[in-house]
């Protein structure tokens, strides 16, 4: 994958107008793909509050993990007047028929965290690949040899593959040396926890509990992953997450995950509003503030803007606390002899 540029951390503040040429002001449409994830309700407070600001108005859909109502939806939005579109798309290469809507009514999209691999959407995330690297060098550290397991997302979400190859950059070593070995390896459907579950539980089956480490690729499925560990007994070794949801952070400070990358998803909604105003005023996607050009697997040039992930392991909660991501007494239920919860 080539990437032409990865982009700031944070992106200024955009200027906006309330009202739009015709005098009427902006009304924003997300289209979820679904509310299964716990931080899918932070991204969305983190949206309607940048929209507020701006003195914007906001419109959603839930798809329900249905590429074909998530279809309906976008069409539903656009006829309800839109200015702009921020899509979550269950499925990138399903959702192409929405752009084609939306690109004859003259209304912008983004690209909400998944990669819609399509020039006509700015593609708005985190640094996957680096995501990736980040919970495999946590799990790395701990575990620097024995049998490896990849639990990976969902096969329609490019993010998917992202994570995949970045962590693979940072095991490929250990592999080739003989000191790791891969002895399962699945994508989850729908990134679902109990299809995670199921998933590890098949693989404990098949390889007699011979399993060292998980490379899980979001929290979600790292509960699922814990509780497979759990009941064969062997909950405490090194498992991966990521998003920062509450339940993987107090694992975390349990000990029975190892890391959970954090992505703030308050910046991520923010820049999702502003960004979605700027282009219902007019705003082209490479000239938003902070925008620079990603370069798809397929092939395929885009405007883009990653954010940058933080790690969070036993030794940095603190930052999540002092961050008012989450409350101690959430974070350090059942937890003892861990610094951030004394």
């Amino acid at each position: 994958m080539k990437k032409t540029l990865i982009a700031a951390a944070m992106v200024a503040t955009l200027p906006v107008t309330v009202a739009l040429a015709d005098g009427h002001s902006v009304t924003v449409g997300v289209s979820w793909s679904n509310f299964q994830e716990e931080r899918w309700k932070t991204d969305e407070a983190a949206i309607k509050a940048a929209l507020d600001a701006a003195g914007a108005a906001y419109l959603s859909a839930d798809a329900q993990s249905s590429s074909t109502k998530q279809l309906a939806d976008v069409e539903s939005l656009i006829t309800q007047g839109v200015d702009a579109l921020i899509i979550l798309a269950q499925d990138g290469a399903a959702i192409g028929p929405g752009l084609d809507s939306a690109e004859a009514a003259g209304i912008p999209v983004i690209g909400y965290d998944r990669l819609i691999e399509d020039p006509r959407a700015f593609y708005l995330t985190f640094d996957n690949v680096e995501v990736g690297r980040m919970q495999a060098r946590a799990v790395l550290e701990q575990q620097p040899s024995g049998n490896y397991v990849m639990i990976k997302g969902s096969p329609t979400d490019p993010n998917s593959d992202f994570l995949r190859g970045g962590q693979q950059e940072v095991i490929q070593a250990a592999v080739d040396a003989g000191d790791i070995t891969i002895v399962g390896e699945t994508y989850t459907d729908g990134w679902a926890p109990a299809n995670a579950q199921r998933n590890m539980e098949q693989i404990l089956t098949q390889t007699n509990n011979e399993v060292d480490a998980v490379i899980s690729s979001n929290d979600g499925m790292a509960g699922g992953v814990v509780a497979a560990l759990t009941a064969q007994g062997m909950d405490g070794i090194p498992v991966s997450g990521q998003d920062g949801d509450h339940a993987a952070l107090n694992r975390v400070a349990l000990g029975t995950q190892t890391v959970s990358v954090w992505k703030d998803s308050r910046e991520l909604g923010r820049n999702a509003g502003e960004i979605a105003v700027a282009l219902a005023k007019g705003t082209a996607l490479a000239d938003v503030d902070g925008a620079a050009t990603f370069t798809s697997p397929g092939g395929v040039d885009v405007s883009a803007m990653l954010l940058a992930p933080l790690p969070i392991t036993q030794d940095n909660l603190d930052v999540v606390l002092d961050a008012g991501w989450i409350e101690k007494a959430v974070l350090c239920q059942g937890v003892s002899g861990v610094a951030a919860c004394e």
